[in-house]
């Protein structure tokens, strides 16, 4: 299937795990679907199992463009090719270590760029995102949606930023935010900087209907 060029490319936070209610990876994969036919293309943390796996797959057999950003540390030990792999930017082929194991990476999940550390694979795929995405997922999932969420209240983009509550994944998050808007930690203007869908169809009305905060920093970040 030949690739499209989308106008907007999103990217997507969530967990190389499935998890434990099959409607995480079914609707992963549904979003994926909407993206692309909606002309948009996905970056994301490059790996190929889990709700990562599914949105990844889902954006690239659908035929639009899909770019998976990895650390080498993720790299598996078993990697014969990698200098050459570096060297042409190549789709990944080896294998890749996660909390449960390896990660597969092959052509059907879109290309791939392997880069020295986290804090390089975060930054690239926020310069290259239009807008952001957080599915269910863990520690890692947390801790890039509240990075990038951070960075819109400092002025550093104005991205569209969307939690997708599937089944009430986020309801208790949901309520911790509120909670620190209610006791003065988080301003009410920036606690709508995150909005929030529970449907694939919703996700991608509020990327496309989303509004920048007022209230925000207004700070020169050029060395960013």
């Amino acid at each position: 299937m030949t690739e499209h060029k989308p106008e907007k490319k999103v990217c997507v936070f969530c967990g190389s795990s499935f998890g434990v209610d099959p409607n995480f990876s079914k609707s992963a994969s549904e979003l994926g679907v909407l993206l692309s036919n909606n002309n948009y293309g996905l970056v994301y943390g490059g790996g190929t199992t889990g709700l990562m796996g599914c949105v990844a797959k889902a954006v690239a057999s659908n035929g639009s463009y899909v770019h998976g950003i990895i650390p080498e540390a993720l790299v598996s030990k078993e990697r014969k090719n990698l200098d050459e792999i570096k060297k042409m930017n190549e789709e990944l082929k080896e294998s890749v270590e996660n909390h449960r194991g390896a990660t597969p990476l092959d052509d059907s999940y879109g290309k791939t760029t392997i880069v020295p550390d986290m804090h390089t694979r975060k930054r690239m795929m926020a310069q290259e995102a239009d807008g952001f995405v957080a599915m269910p997922g863990g520690f890692g999932t947390l801790e890039e949606v509240m990075e990038i969420t951070t960075w819109s209240q400092l002025g550093i983009h104005a991205k569209p930023i969307v939690l997708f509550n599937i089944d009430h994944f986020y309801d208790e998050f949901i309520g911790f935010l509120g909670n620190c808007v209610a006791k003065g930690f988080i301003s009410p203007e920036n606690g709508t900087i995150i909005s929030v869908a529970t449907t694939p169809e919703e996700v991608i009305s509020k990327l496309q209907s989303y509004k920048v905060p007022e209230g925000r920093f207004n700070l020169s970040w050029k060395n960013q």
